[in-house]
């Protein structure tokens, strides 16, 4: 359940590569007489298009770019290829996510592609491309995929996929039970990551921190991106409670297991800047943004940048964030338009598209809240239903819901804001700002309402 990746120029470089070589006609060859069904396998595999992209001349100098070159070699040169592909894939997948550029999604998927060339029911396959998907963000064909596995087996990593699939669609009961099959086939870190975050999008707070504290007690240097993942969102629900030592100490984990681990240090910089020592986030938050240039974390950079009187930059920051962030990640930008003010149509069609795809709580409230900066309030409120069904407690959720009920004149707006504003160390500078307008709004309706007679 992550947000979409920058494109860069390694996705530039390799969809030039694909084209070259898909312009190319691809000879149909014929089985050599007395090969085995085996070796003619092989055959269709190194003559299928998506083999050779998968094995384009790769570049770097980290670690994981030699496992991927080394990977590639065993691809080329060994007999049993399968397994070997499957690695590959995996390890581009891991690159994708290190790098935040989707075209090592695109060569992981033409290594699933390649397997099913080999084998066209191949569950590796499967299980790989429905990850690619996921990622990708095409949840409805992630969900096919996935439906097609568990279907065929019990593995726990299916239904976590199918999970995730649903969960990114809205569907969050159907979702839960599968994360639950996923605990009772292999209790571990990822299983337990899903299923504390399924407890706190149900407003079970207490849940969700215990069965975080399972994950990162599972964690493991041998996979030490989902360590520090599971350690930061320890952190985020501590936050939450109010335990400020705690989350530190889950985002110090964080950092043991992943230097400079992108989510923890935007975390450790909204915990600065909510603490009034903008200066501090701003440094945290700069290292942030350099190694992952999404809106979410522009958005914060620049206003920690604002309140430590650096407009200028944050200017800057606000206007990349603007110019890039329509494709990178559509809701977030819907929310940080919303917010500011302005672009009010911009914000809504960017809502309205990501709705398409993504139907959970958080698109609910970006719609919602560009409905609201629309003026278009009793629309918004529908939105804002939905976003709260589930019974979620994110202090941006009950924000918009407060704020929107509010200038309705509902009267639960004051239950959603007094929520809000026990969780306002959750929000950046200028949702409080928005809090603390639509509190006045709440006291000056309560004031000019006729007293009862």
């Amino acid at each position: 359940m992550q947000n979409r990746y920058r494109s860069t120029r390694g996705a530039a470089w390799m969809a030039v590569v694909l084209a070259a070589w898909m312009a190319k006609a691809i000879a149909a060859t014929s089985n050599a007489p007395g090969a085995t069904l085996a070796e003619n396998k092989l055959a269709a595999l190194r003559q299928s298009p998506s083999w050779k992209i998968a094995l384009a001349p790769h570049v770097g100098s980290e670690r994981l770019d030699e496992q991927i070159r080394k990977s590639q070699d065993a691809v080329r040169n060994v007999a049993d290829l399968p397994p070997h592909l499957e690695r590959l894939g995996w390890l581009y997948v891991a690159k994708a996510r290190s790098s935040h550029d989707p075209g090592f999604y695109t060569l992981a998927e033409h290594c699933a592609l390649a397997l099913q060339a080999h084998d066209a029911a191949s569950p590796e396959a499967l299980l790989l491309r429905g990850h690619v998907l996921q990622s990708l963000h095409r949840f409805k064909e992630a969900e096919v995929v996935a439906r097609a596995l568990v279907a065929r087996r019990e593995v726990a990593f299916d239904h976590g996929l199918l999970g995730d699939a649903l969960a990114d669609q809205g569907q969050l009961g159907e979702a839960v039970v599968e994360y639950q099959r996923m605990v009772d086939l292999r209790p571990d870190l990822q299983s337990y990551s899903r299923v504390a975050h399924a407890r706190w999008l149900k407003g079970d707070l207490a849940g969700a921190i215990e069965a975080a504290e399972l994950a990162t007690r599972a964690a493991s240097p041998a996979d030490g991106d989902s360590a520090a993942w599971a350690f930061t969102r320890l952190a985020t629900y501590e936050f939450q409670a109010g335990g400020m030592a705690k989350a530190g100490t889950a985002c110090q984990a964080a950092f043991e297991f992943v230097m400079d681990y992108p989510p923890a240090l935007l975390l450790r910089g909204k915990m600065l800047l909510s603490a009034g020592k903008a200066g501090d986030a701003v440094e945290l938050l700069r290292r942030a943004v350099a190694k992952n240039p999404l809106p979410e974390y522009h958005w914060s950079l620049a206003e920690a940048l604002r309140a430590a009187g650096l407009t200028n930059e944050a200017i800057a920051i606000e206007a990349e964030l603007t110019r890039t962030g329509a494709a990178n990640d559509p809701r977030t930008c819907a929310l940080f338009l919303a917010t500011r003010g302005g672009q009010a149509s911009l914000a809504l069609r960017l809502a309205e598209r990501e709705l398409k795809d993504r139907g959970d709580v958080f698109t609910h409230d970006a719609l919602a809240w560009a409905l609201f900066n629309s003026g278009r309030h009793a629309e918004a409120w529908t939105a804002i239903e939905r976003a709260m069904a589930e019974g979620t407690r994110d202090a941006r959720l009950l924000l918009h819901a407060g704020a929107i009920a509010a200038r309705l004149g509902r009267e639960d707006a004051s239950r959603w804001l007094e929520q809000a504003r026990e969780l306002e160390r959750l929000l950046l500078p200028s949702e409080r700002r928005h809090l603390d307008d639509a509190l006045q709004r709440l006291s000056r309706n309560e004031t000019t309402r006729p007293s009862a007679r």
